[in-house]
């Protein structure tokens, strides 16, 4: 059975796509060396992460946070489990700035850890990225996006490349002078270059969409 080590050699992905690809390297000597997540060696509890992930949809960084932070008060804990969250009603969720979807969603996700079908960190490190996103997205609330957030920031997986994310595919029209982003499809074929450290270069090109946007500071990720 194959394990798999979170995180991985940033210097040897950098050095593999500015070789592989001229055009990402250029942007890549321009924004500099990207070192590793410091996420990827600290512990996590996934399902406590899944909880946090349904409460920041569609939030700013400041206002989902708000939210937790009363959530937490209101369950008396900074741990989101089937056992802290079934201290709330869904009355006192909607009281902390819970929607009516994200509150099912927590139901959800709490019913299918206490009937053990939420893959622990350890199980984690036995699964390959399909097979943790076969496990995790049936959860209500819970997408693709989510998952491949979390292989990426969390699990440090390698080569994740999440085509849906607006932000990659803006940091790729940047990279190609398109006149539009590419889709998702022409993402995945314009991507295939970049393998094995796809996961390293879907973060150049978040930054490549700051630095092309002129934003003032880089977009927070979900699972920063």
């Amino acid at each position: 059975m194959p394990r798999y080590t979170r995180g991985f050699d940033t210097e040897a992905a950098y050095d593999h796509l500015s070789r592989r690809d001229r055009k990402l390297g250029t942007w890549m000597k321009r924004i500099g060396y990207l070192e590793p997540q410091p996420t990827w060696k600290k512990a996590f509890d996934p399902v406590d992460a899944l909880a946090r992930a349904i409460l920041y949809q569609q939030l700013s960084g400041k206002a989902a946070a708000t939210i937790v932070g009363r959530v937490e008060a209101a369950i008396g804990s900074t741990r989101l489990h089937y056992d802290t969250l079934g201290r709330i009603d869904d009355v006192a969720l909607r009281a902390c700035g819970v929607s009516g979807n994200k509150s099912l969603a927590l139901r959800d996700l709490a019913a299918r850890e206490q009937r053990g079908e939420i893959p622990n960190l350890r199980q984690m490190s036995t699964m390959s990225e399909d097979a943790i996103v076969e496990a995790l997205v049936p959860i209500r609330g819970i997408g693709r996006w989510t998952v491949e957030m979390m292989l990426m920031f969390r699990l440090g997986r390698p080569d994740v490349f999440p085509i849906d994310d607006l932000g990659v595919r803006k940091g790729a029209q940047f990279v190609d002078k398109l006149e539009v982003a590419p889709t998702p499809k022409e993402l995945l074929a314009r991507g295939e270059r970049w393998g094995p450290y796809r996961t390293y270069a879907a973060q150049y090109l978040w930054r490549i969409a700051d630095f092309g946007s002129d934003a003032k500071e880089a977009t927070k990720r979900s699972q920063d």
